[in-house]
């Protein structure tokens, strides 16, 4: 049986996947910061107190997992605030660069010892990390957190190919969760159908693609 892990898991896309994954037959791994009344009623593995901007947590979590193997890894954990060119709030632009986008370059650096030969990296990024596609400006930190993890997906692309393991840079759409206010225009159950269709579809071949939910390939 496959096993994937996947970070940000108590609530919305994360604990989506955890659902849909489970239900694929996976052995999952639901890492977060705090479980959920949800996330332990799917009955998976949970592991928690792990805090994308802590390194200390996540080399605690690679200790914890030993020997595992794993042939998933879905790296979700994010945090999203609003900033303007008048209203800029440095500590939780930074707050923003620390978990979205040094927090998955700290996951995959500990565990990509215990990856297999071949496996996937799934980088749950936004299309708002986009400079081509940035109409409205605003979200200073979010922006820059995602194009920054996007450049990041692509190094890992590269870097990462020799040992079988091919990463897909995934937008999400804009779904509804507690991260929009649940503003958005899908749910959950859509988007994460849509991010393991685009996942399966991965391999070396398109490795560092910068993707839709929806199939489409997004600009930089």
């Amino acid at each position: 049986m496959n096993t994937a892990l996947v970070t940000g898991a108590n609530r919305g896309i994360g604990l989506e996947f955890c659902t849909q994954l489970k239900a694929s037959h996976y052995d999952v791994i639901a890492v977060c910061r705090q479980t959920s009344a949800e996330l332990d009623a799917l009955g998976v593995k949970v592991e928690t107190g792990v805090d994308m901007s802590d390194a200390a947590s996540i080399k605690q979590l690679a200790e914890r997992l030993g020997n595992t193997l794993i042939n998933l890894l879905i790296n979700n954990a994010g945090i999203m605030t609003n900033e303007s060119i008048d209203n800029l709030d440095f500590d939780n632009i930074q707050k923003q660069w620390e978990v979205n986008t040094l927090g998955p370059l700290r996951v995959v650096s500990q565990l990509k010892h215990l990856m297999t030969n071949p496996a996937k990296i799934a980088l749950i990024t936004s299309r708002m990390g986009s400079i081509a596609d940035n109409g409205s400006g605003g979200y200073y930190g979010y922006r820059m957190s995602k194009a920054a993890l996007n450049m990041a997906g692509v190094s890992m692309a590269h870097e990462l190919k020799e040992q079988g393991i091919a990463v897909g840079i995934l937008h999400p759409g804009f779904v509804s969760t507690d991260l929009t206010d649940n503003n958005g225009q899908i749910n959950p159950d859509e988007s994460v159908t849509g991010l393991l269709a685009r996942i399966e579809n991965l391999n070396l071949e398109n490795s560092g693609t910068f993707w839709h939910m929806n199939g489409e390939v997004l600009p930089w």
